[in-house]
């Protein structure tokens, strides 16, 4: 074959191979146009508590909302689920102190967590003397609110915080938002953590020693009715303690984001009302999310669609309400949150201060 001959027969198969290419990548395009690019996936993680308290539940709830893999058809009305591709995953932690540190660092992208735990982190006090103001948490809203359990031995002479000197008392995990607000409970009713035998197993591990009468006492904060308190009611094992009177007072002027309840007769089994204290679960996430991303899940979340989907997992007090959402928050919203709000005529907070984001 001559040199000619060559070049042209190369000519002729580079020709045909770049037609080959053509109308492949015409094929693509028309085959992208006719039935949709799978949008990109977007990984989203809510961090509770234990799976015995209320968060891991409205963790799992609002997963279910907000998650738009491809192929839900009840995502195909707008707006009632988060972006497409997003899938929202619950991460079972030690509580409501990890769950901030956690957020705070960028460990996890949210987390749902106490207002007074929130505000001792804002302020750098309590348990966060150590680590100093934490700045980058931000509101995404607030869901509902918490009830202070303190469980009693059915058969020990337990009647008022005061008793819980020389008693075997659990203060819940180190890391959890009952530990601080448990010491803060005995700080206002001026029992010295001293004077008392204390123990901090996670709730289910402290449950069990107190059937098997290894244990007096317990705090644990959750909406009401949580399930482990309900359980050892009904058992027999153990009362609940009132918290009143002047020492619940010296609490609420301490701390701004506990306010005075009462859990209803019945609430419990065979159980008349008994005075309490609240406190709200905040869910944070960090101020570099980005403010779509925080627009769309909150939208989704109070959208009216789904208003029957959280009525059938309603647990404490306002009940992811859009009219509370924004209540009671020591840090500020963060800006995506604030965008929906204010399009849906929900009342900005009196304050929300513009906080410094440290440098990485």
């Amino acid at each position: 074959m001559t040199v000619r001959a060559k070049l042209l027969s190369w000519w002729v198969a580079g020709a045909g191979i770049l037609s080959a290419l053509l109308l492949l990548a015409l094929f693509a395009r028309v085959t992208a146009q006719t039935v949709g690019v799978v949008p990109q996936r977007v990984s989203f993680q809510i961090s509770t508590a234990s799976i015995t308290g209320n968060d891991f539940f409205v963790g799992e709830l609002l997963a279910g909302i907000l998650s738009h893999p491809p192929g839900i058809s009840r995502c195909e009305t707008a707006d009632i689920c988060g972006p497409a591709g997003l899938i929202v995953s619950t991460r079972a932690a030690d509580g409501s102190v990890a769950n901030v540190l956690a957020v705070d660092a960028g460990a996890t992208a949210s987390g749902l967590v106490q207002a007074d735990v929130v505000a001792q982190a804002l302020s750098g006090q309590g348990v966060f003397a150590g680590s100093g103001p934490l700045h980058r948490l931000r509101a995404v809203a607030n869901l509902y609110g918490q009830s202070i359990h303190l469980l009693a031995a059915e058969d020990t002479a337990i009647e008022t915080v005061a008793d819980l000197r020389g008693k075997r008392v659990s203060l819940s995990t180190e890391d959890s938002g009952s530990n601080v607000t448990a010491r803060a409970v005995l700080q206002a009713y001026r029992v010295p953590e001293w004077r008392m035998v204390r123990n901090f197993d996670p709730p289910d591990v402290a449950a069990e020693l107190l059937r098997n009468g290894e244990l007096d006492a317990l705090f644990f904060v959750g909406a009401a009715p949580v399930a482990l308190v309900e359980q050892l009611i009904s058992e027999g094992v153990a009362v609940l303690i009132a918290l009143d009177g002047v020492g619940r007072d010296r609490l609420l002027d301490s701390y701004n984001y506990l306010s005075a309840d009462a859990l209803p007769q019945g609430t419990y089994p065979g159980t008349d009302t008994v005075e309490t204290v609240n406190v709200g679960t905040l869910w944070v996430t960090n101020a570099t999310t980005p403010d779509a991303l925080v627009y769309a899940m909150v939208k989704a979340v109070y959208h009216p669609s789904n208003r029957s989907q959280i009525e059938a997992g309603r647990t404490g007090r306002k009940f992811l309400e859009l009219e509370t959402a924004m209540i009671g928050s020591p840090v500020p919203f963060h800006p995506g949150a604030l965008q929906f709000y204010a399009e849906a005529g929900v009342l900005p907070a009196p304050v929300n201060p513009t906080l410094p984001i440290p440098k990485p």
